[in-house]
């Protein structure tokens, strides 16, 4: 595959998730090593649909490890059930939030951040990883959002 993606750049968000899902299958398909997949993956989400953070949080030892991101530095190291991101990997489930500052025990890594979705990715039936990506606009997160990037999950899951 080539290293550059193709999305419309007037088209519907539907329109680029419909766009850049197979080529990302496709990119990570046969490519073993998982920070490798997920670099590629965080950095064509942020060229795509240019949000503020995107990236992944890896579960290891009972906490949420950063791993590949494009964005500003982030939290190291989350605990299980805090914040969005420990909530999604607490509850098995997408985390979509409008307004992260009424969000009970959002962890601020930037203050910049105003909007957040989160949505896990499950090996053997546990949680393995979750995908974080914030907003620095309110209300930026919606349904389509967490129905094309929960397709993405499934796609992660079968090289995780």
């Amino acid at each position: 595959m080539a290293e550059s993606l193709f999305f419309p750049d007037n088209a519907t968000k539907a329109e680029k998730y419909n766009a850049l899902l197979p080529q990302l299958d496709a990119l990570t398909n046969g490519e073993e090593d998982l920070t490798a997949n997920l670099a590629n993956i965080s950095a064509a989400l942020k060229e795509a649909f240019g949000f503020f953070w995107v990236g992944f949080y890896l579960v290891k030892n009972d906490q949420l490890v950063l791993g590949p991101f494009q964005g500003p530095i982030a939290c190291t190291r989350i605990n299980f059930g805090k914040g969005v991101c420990g909530a999604a990997w607490k509850e098995g489930k997408t985390q979509l939030v409008p307004d992260v500052d009424v969000f009970p025990g959002h962890i601020a890594c930037s203050s910049s951040s105003k909007s957040e979705i989160v949505l896990p990715a499950f090996k053997a039936s546990k949680v393995a990883l979750v995908l974080d990506i914030d907003s620095d606009q309110l209300n930026d997160f919606d349904k389509t959002d967490a129905e094309y990037l929960e397709k993405l999950m499934r796609i992660i899951e079968a090289f995780i």
